[in-house]
């Protein structure tokens, strides 16, 4: 077990996705995460599809415990300000001035912790004419330009997963290691903030550049075109996707591997250039010869062919491929009350050594016993020292 952070301990106060997508990251690393919830809903995430366990849930609270606490209720709010007391980061994700209504402000919880790495994670930022918004994930991804560019431009409808959400939590913890690798020699925390328009421009950096540099406006095929990627469907109705790139060797593997070596004449496709001017001519070409051969098939020839390829699989599928059970991505764990929890572990390996140890999401207040008899006792220390 690889716990890098296990020495910090991270309070957070989130809801939905980015905060607590944030806390997770740390989470993931071995940090201890409180994630302190409403009583008797918690976090709203918890019953998107009714119940208090959803799967929307499930994703983003990993490695935490939990508890319950009403911080209007002056008891609470004492057990939540004695958890700050001992915290190395504080994670929340309300509109600006929430915070401060729940007690869970910075100027207070800093003079509680002048060590503590405040996070602030908002839609549209902490000034401005858009400060007061609401935002989630669709909205971050269409302002900050992301969305025209994973959208069809024709029926247009928003497709995909929330990574507007993810993206966020994940420069929130990139923010706060940061912070805390400089609290190190200071001893003193910061305040981070970071809005999901600010996180996903700078995700969205490439489609930016290309406008800056040639006013280029990119769209939805921009990128595929250019770095020469396909999906093809195929006999049994599965995918393959290719990404040629630039080297030569891999056009001249995809025509070996599908046999059309005719093509290399062809003066449309000659050189890269032309490919990729003439993509959609390529792929009305293409397309039938993939479905005369199952995605089986022509995996195997394009890896004979050495040219970058992998099946497009579904959920379902992605963690049976061979690469995917050798690295063991797929991690389980039992719930006392929720029973068995398959998730997919943490990317990083730290000395050659990977992290399989997943604590299974928390019920609502589920650890709140346990982190009340943590608070006291560390009050009990504070009144003896």
């Amino acid at each position: 077990m690889v716990k890098i952070l296990r020495d910090i301990r991270v309070v957070e106060m989130g809801t939905y996705i980015t905060g607590p997508a944030a806390a997770m990251q740390l989470g993931d690393l071995g940090a201890d995460v409180v994630k302190v919830e409403r009583p008797g809903e918690g976090d709203p995430f918890r019953a998107f599809k009714g119940g208090l366990y959803s799967p929307h849930y499930q994703t983003y609270n990993r490695n935490k415990r939990s508890i319950a606490l009403d911080t209007k209720n002056p008891d609470d709010l004492a057990v939540f300000h004695e958890l700050v007391r001992g915290a190395d980061v504080f994670i929340q994700n309300f509109r600006p001035g929430v915070a401060e209504k729940l007690g869970a402000g910075e100027a207070e919880l800093r003079a509680l912790n002048p060590r503590l790495v405040y996070c602030a994670i908002s839609g549209f930022g902490t000034s401005g004419p858009a400060r007061d918004r609401p935002a989630y994930d669709t909205v971050a991804q269409a302002a900050s330009g992301y969305l025209r560019l994973v959208t069809p431009p024709t029926n247009p409808r928003v497709i995909g997963p929330a990574i507007a959400d993810a993206v966020t939590g994940q420069y929130a913890a990139l923010g706060i290691l940061a912070a805390l690798v400089e609290r190190a020699g200071t001893g003193v925390g910061r305040r981070l903030d970071v809005s999901m328009l600010e996180a996903m421009t700078h995700f969205n950096l490439d489609s930016f550049t290309h406008y800056f540099s040639v006013g280029e406006i990119m769209g939805p095929l921009s990128r595929p075109v250019v770095s020469q990627s396909y999906t093809f469907e195929c006999a049994d109705g599965k995918w393959v996707a290719i990404h040629l790139s630039s080297p030569t060797k891999f056009w001249n593997g995809l025509l070996e591997a599908t046999g059309q070596t005719a093509l290399a004449e062809d003066p449309r496709f000659a050189e890269r250039l032309e490919r990729i001017r003439h993509q959609d001519a390529l792929i009305e070409i293409l397309t039938p010869v993939f479905k005369t051969a199952t995605r089986d098939d022509w995996c195997a020839r394009l890896l004979a062919a050495e040219v970058p390829h992998s099946p497009a699989y579904d959920s379902n599928e992605a963690l049976e491929d061979p690469q995917a059970k050798h690295l063991a991505l797929a991690v389980t764990a039992e719930h006392p009350q929720m029973g068995t929890f398959t998730t997919v572990r943490p990317p990083y390996g730290f000395d050659g050594a990977v992290d399989r140890d997943v604590r299974p999401p928390p019920t609502l207040d589920e650890h709140g016993a346990e982190i009340r008899a943590e608070v006291a006792e560390a009050v009990a220390r504070r009144r003896t020292a």
